[in-house]
Formats: C-alpha cells, sequence, structure tokens
C-alpha cells in the first residue's frame, strides 16, 4: 500500500499500469491536471508486453510509473500480489524510472461499476487517480 508522501515537484507526468497475467491497462496523467487518461491496454504476454510498453515508455516520457498491487479485502497478499510487485520492480530494472505502487483494490469492481469498456484501461486510471489523491 502506498503511503502519503510529497513528491519531488520534476515528477510531472506519470504512466499507470493496472497489472494482468494476460493484459495490462494503461493510464496517462500529469501533476498539472490531477486526471488520468486511459491509454489502449497491452493485450500480450512476456517479451511482446515488454515491446509494447516501451513504445508507451518512449511515446509518453513520464517522469515516474505506478502500478497497482492486489490485495484480498481483509489486506492479505496473494498470488496476482507477488506477480504485480515483479512487475513494478522489472518496470524499474528496465526503464530507470522511479515506481511506485498504490494499493488497488476494487479498481476492477470500480471500472465495472462505471460502465467501462475496457475495464483494465479504466482500472489504470482508477489507480492513477488515487495515486494523485494521496501524494499531490
Amino acid at each position: 500500500m502506498s503511503e502519503t508522501r510529497e513528491l519531488p515537484a520534476h515528477f510531472q507526468s506519470f504512466l499507470a499500469f493496472d497489472f494482468g497475467v494476460k493484459r495490462t491497462g494503461v493510464a496517462y496523467g500529469s501533476r498539472m491536471l490531477r486526471d488520468a487518461q486511459p491509454q489502449a491496454t497491452v493485450n500480450a504476454e512476456g517479451d511482446a508486453r515488454w515491446t509494447l510498453i516501451t513504445k508507451r515508455i518512449a511515446e509518453w516520457q513520464p517522469d515516474a510509473l505506478v502500478v497497482g498491487v492486489p490485495f484480498h479485502p481483509d489486506g492479505a497478499a496473494h498470488e496476482n500480489t507477488a506477480k504485480a510487485k515483479k512487475f513494478a520492480r522489472q518496470l524499474n530494472g528496465r526503464f530507470n524510472l522511479p515506481v511506485f505502487e498504490v494499493d488497488e483494490r476494487y479498481s476492477t469492481t470500480e471500472a465495472h461499476a462505471q460502465g467501462a469498456k475496457d475495464a483494465d484501461a479504466a482500472s489504470a486510471c482508477i489507480i492513477l487517480n488515487q495515486f494523485f489523491r494521496e501524494n499531490l
């Protein structure tokens, strides 16, 4: 779970990810607007996923990345918690950008409740907007 912290002023733009084994939702947002915009979901695994994520990072040139980390309703970790944390570490290692983790419990449920056509991208928006609320 992310803790509230003051972010350095040079962190102006962010890409957020709702990691999934087969699909990864993506959202972009800026410190100035404090509002996430959905991007096309990455529908790939393995090396193909990294190729698409590399293109997104090159296109948007974010100052930092945000990854949603799922937990059980009681806060306990589960199998996907470890996978999302590994994904966050890999992002940091591959792109040398700061990576922030956000507790993303219920983001997919919220995306569905909002009638999202792409629940993964909508979940990434929810994750990034939560990050903005907690940290900016």
